[in-house]
Formats: structure tokens, sequence, C-alpha cells
């Protein structure tokens, strides 16, 4: 899946695939260009090398590079200009929703002010989600939430196995909720629980294994009972238990 995150070698990367040389070479302008910007070596402002330039740096076609640079334009990172060249543009213009912008921020280091952000706009936005949920759940979603919670409840989870049924359990509360707004975000949930449990997860403690699987376990007993407020108050816990748990592997007080 293009613009996926994974886990890997201690630290978030893009995963991106395409189908092809042409669509491979797409892909890989997309990416050296898109992290050089996010990582600084492009400064907001400046001007892109030229188009020769960059067509003998990364051994394409001018077809390739003007399209992988619609790409950036569409992900808010840059800004063609007649008679001058490509801007880069500040970071205020990125379109942070993006799963390529977002990994290429982890590539670069996770930073916990970044990840604070991401953790606020989950507060806004999971919470209703679950709220939502409580009056549209069906079956279905209720046995999976709690399928979920139970495998969450393993004290043999792995890192990895763990933070599968964490994100999976997530999802399936955005799917519930019945919003098309709310099941589009994946990504960004995505993205911000692989970090918090990538930096501290609750797997290597037994104890806190079975505390989160029962935060989660409340959750989706609050959605079983149609207790919109209670579904929202147990889903903000989950966000600020992990939350906190990213501030203190930061050495930050919450």
């Amino acid at each position: 899946m293009t613009g996926s995150l994974v886990i890997g070698n201690g630290r978030l990367v893009g995963s991106i695939s395409g189908r092809g040389r042409s669509r491979t070479n797409h892909a890989h302008v997309v990416q050296e260009l898109g992290l050089g910007i996010v990582e600084g070596h492009f400064a907001p402002g400046s001007i892109l090398p030229g188009d020769a330039e960059l067509m003998a740096r990364f051994g394409v076609s001018r077809t390739v590079l003007r399209e992988a640079l619609k790409t950036l334009e569409a992900k808010g990172l840059v800004q063609p200009k007649a008679r001058i060249g490509t801007r880069v543009m500040p970071a205020s213009h990125w379109n942070l929703f993006d799963p390529d912008t977002l990994s290429w921020h982890f590539q670069c280091g996770l930073n916990r002010d970044f990840l604070a952000s991401l953790a606020e706009i989950r507060l806004a936005l999971e919470p209703e989600a679950a709220a939502l949920a409580a009056s549209r759940r069906t079956a279905e979603d209720v046995a999976d939430l709690y399928r979920l919670a139970a495998a969450m409840d393993d004290p043999a989870n792995t890192g990895s196995s763990f933070a599968n049924h964490d994100l999976e359990f997530h999802l399936v509360v955005a799917r519930a909720s019945g919003n098309p707004f709310m099941r589009s975000i994946s990504a960004l949930i995505e993205a911000a629980l692989s970090a918090a449990l990538n930096i501290s997860s609750p797997a290597d403690d037994p104890a806190k294994i079975a505390m989160s699987a029962a935060d989660h376990r409340a959750i989706a007993a609050r959605i079983e009972a149609g207790d919109a407020d209670g579904a929202r108050t147990a889903m903000r816990r989950v966000i600020m238990v992990g939350a906190d748990r990213v501030a203190g592997a930061f050495g930050v007080a919450q």
C-alpha cells in the first residue's frame, strides 16, 4: 500500500511501492525530495534545483519528474512558479494527514512536540468516534472490539503483536462510528499509535498489558451499552494514558 507506515529498525519508516519501473521511479523521486524537504535539506522558501539537474540526479525523464513534483504539490510541500521554479513551502502548508508526509516526519526522528500534537488531534477525533459508535455499532462491531481487547490481554504479546491488536481496535471504533471521515483518518491513527508504542509499549510489562486491555474493554462495554458519554470518556482515558507514557519516555511530566 503506497505510503503505509510500518515499524522497522526501531523507528517508523515509509513503505512506498509501485507497479513497474516508471511507477518505481516516480515513487523514488517523491520519496527523496519529500524527505529532503521535511528534514530541512531544502529550506522553506528556497527553489528546488532545475529540471535538468533533478533529471540527472534521479535518472528519470522530464515526464516522471513533473509527475513527482505534482504529487509533492498536492501534499502542500512545493509550489511551482512560472519563470522562477519550484518553491519549497513552509511546514504550515504541508498536509499532515497525508501518509507519506507523516512517514517522512518519523524518518527524520521522533519529536516530542510532534507526538504531542498527534495526541491532541486524536483527542479531538477519536472520543467522538467512540460516542458515535455507541449509537451506530453493529453486533459485528461489538464482537470485533471484545475480540481485539482479549487479544491485547495476552502476556505473550510482543511489541509488534500488541501494536497490531491496538491499531485494529481503534480502526474498528472508527468503522463503527458510521462516519466516513472518521474512517478516513486511519493513517493518522496508525501513525500516532505506532509512534507511541514504538517509544514506550506496555508489552514489556504484564501488568501494563492487563491494564491497557481492561481500558479497551471498557470502551467496548460502553459502546455495546449505547453509552455515548461513557464511550467518549473511556476513549479519552486510553489516549491520555498513551500520551503520558510517551511523555514519560521523553522525561517530561504531563
